[in-house]
């Protein structure tokens, strides 16, 4: 039986991962906004709003009391923002997205590294934005190659721990809902849309409980690359 840390797994591939894992009898260590009430086994749930990075410290405290070895921590929490040009996204929404994406993980790996937890291996949820530079996904597109880079600093400091930041190619997400309406973003302006309009309901975009169980399967071969890389499901 293994023990398995994941943010973000009230809903989409977090949640599909908790399911994953429960299924096989592993400890689940869960932390998110709304929970996962709707789940059986060995379950350790927080609530915790990761935007508010003063409160995550206190949520791992009560949530890894007494856990000084997992085996397994899947950094999954994030949001999208709006598919918007640059010019037009402020500021405040970068931040919010930032602190979401990027600097919730940072006060993570601080307090594991802080309390001495044990760690095997740690996979950062990524995406091919990070690199692609496509026109629309400017702040998730930043917030990706800054999580990219935040892995492979943070891989010198957990030198008994490996990390991987990967990128899970498509899934049917509550995200595809808000990428698949065509009043909310406009593929003619924003033309990478169209491509996954085409994809969603084809075996190119699994849901989130065949994607995690895809990933899972293939987490332990990640250890063959160096720790700190980025690396896309489709390319390996």
């Amino acid at each position: 039986m293994s023990s398995v840390f994941i943010t973000g797994n009230s809903s989409g591939l977090g949640h599909g991962f908790t399911r994953h894992y429960l299924a096989q009898g592993d400890s689940v260590y869960g932390m998110s906004r709304r929970g996962c009430n709707d789940l059986q086994g060995d379950l350790h749930d927080a609530r915790c709003d990761l935007s508010d990075l003063e409160g995550i410290g206190g949520a791992l405290g009560n949530l890894l009391q007494g856990v000084q070895q997992l085996d397994l921590v899947i950094l999954n929490a994030g949001v999208l923002g709006e598919i918007k040009d640059m010019q037009q996204t402020d500021l405040k929404e970068i931040r919010r997205i930032m602190d979401i994406n990027v600097w919730s993980n940072k006060v993570i790996l601080d307090w594991l590294l802080e309390h001495n937890v044990e760690i095997d291996q740690m996979v950062f949820i990524s995406s091919g934005a990070a690199v692609n530079g496509n026109r629309g996904w400017g702040a998730y597109a930043l917030s990706k190659a800054s999580l990219n880079m935040l892995t492979a600093l943070y891989a010198h400091e957990f030198p008994r721990t490996h990390l991987c930041a990967l990128a899970p190619g498509l899934v049917d997400t509550a995200m595809q809902d808000y990428l698949c309406n065509e009043e909310a973003v406009d593929e003619i302006h924003f033309p990478t849309i169209v491509n996954l309009r085409s994809a969603r309901g084809t075996e190119n975009m699994p849901g989130p409980d065949e994607a995690a169980t895809k990933m899972a399967a293939i987490f332990p071969g990640l250890k063959q690359h160096p720790s700190g890389s980025f690396l896309d499901i489709r390319t390996l």
